[in-house]
């Protein structure tokens, strides 16, 4: 498994005060995080919300019954002739960035980082586990919705590239599998669990699996060791140029309260955050 160590060592400095206010209302959204997808293990969820109650009993509605509501069909897996089959970054030469979400954690806190993303004209990629989705089916539909990407990033989110072949497979299609009972599709992009970068084994199960490309990055933001706002803001900043694809991950409070600032700086620069598939098209 490759490990990404260049800029763990970085230290931390103050946050800056700038849109201050909104960074602490979605921090104090946040409340108490629970730790993310370290190589520890994975995030132990809430239970998920519990269902409506179901209308009296004894009554009879006479209204007229309302039509189903539809829902545009979810993107499929792209193959981009230009690109390797594994890509870390997309052109050098248009003003545009992708920041790509591992999706797992509280879905409120994903919603929030998904809203501010919206209020800021900004669009993400979302890589979803699949045990998460078996968790929050609904947070499939609300992605797709705000028109961010969404992708599969394994079923259980283990090392993927120390599996037998069969387990890979498992956790590819595991997750796809879901993917595609929740949208109809198995998602625009395939992301390892894991490690940076698939081994050639599982870069060809991915393929079969029906995804050309398995999606890397370039800029580690390294919120996931929870180093603080100001210096996941700085990890990111420090490295992110035009094409870049940014590793960013939900469930943690470092994030949430650094995306405003990687958004307003950004935008000063003349960067905009795009999805994958549209910094590459």
């Amino acid at each position: 498994m490759v490990r990404v160590t260049t800029s763990e060592e970085r230290v931390a400095r103050p946050a800056p005060d700038r849109r201050a206010a909104l960074r602490s209302g979605i921090a104090l959204a946040a409340g108490t995080l629970a730790a993310g997808c370290s190589a520890a293990g994975a995030v132990a969820h809430p239970a998920p919300p519990s269902a409506p109650a179901p209308p009296a009993t004894g009554t009879t509605s006479t209204s007229t019954p309302t039509s189903p509501r539809t829902t545009p069909p979810a993107p499929t897996p792209r193959r981009f002739p230009a690109q390797p089959a594994v890509i870390a970054h997309g052109p050098r030469t248009r003003p545009q960035a992708a920041l790509t979400f591992h999706g797992q954690g509280d879905p409120a806190i994903a919603k929030a980082l998904l809203g501010e993303a919206e209020k800021n004209g900004a669009r993400v990629t979302v890589l979803a586990v699949g045990t998460w989705l078996d968790e929050h089916p609904d947070i499939a539909r609300r992605i797709l919705d705000g028109g961010h990407d969404l992708g599969n990033h394994t079923l259980r989110h283990l090392d993927i590239n120390a599996m037998s072949e069969a387990d890979a497979v498992a956790e590819i299609q595991g997750c796809a599998d879901r993917l595609k009972r929740l949208t109809g599709s198995i998602g625009t992009w395939f992301r390892p669990s894991r490690t940076p970068r698939a081994s050639p084994l599982v870069e060809r199960l991915a393929r079969d699996a029906g995804y050309p490309h398995t999606l890397s990055y370039d800029v580690d933001s390294l919120d996931f060791t929870s180093p603080g706002a100001a210096a996941v803001t700085r990890n990111i900043m420090g490295e992110i140029r035009a094409g870049s694809i940014v590793s960013l991950h939900f469930g943690y409070a470092d994030t949430v309260a650094a995306l405003p600032a990687v958004l307003e700086e950004l935008d000063r620069r003349g960067l905009r955050a795009v999805t994958t598939t549209e910094l590459l098209s």
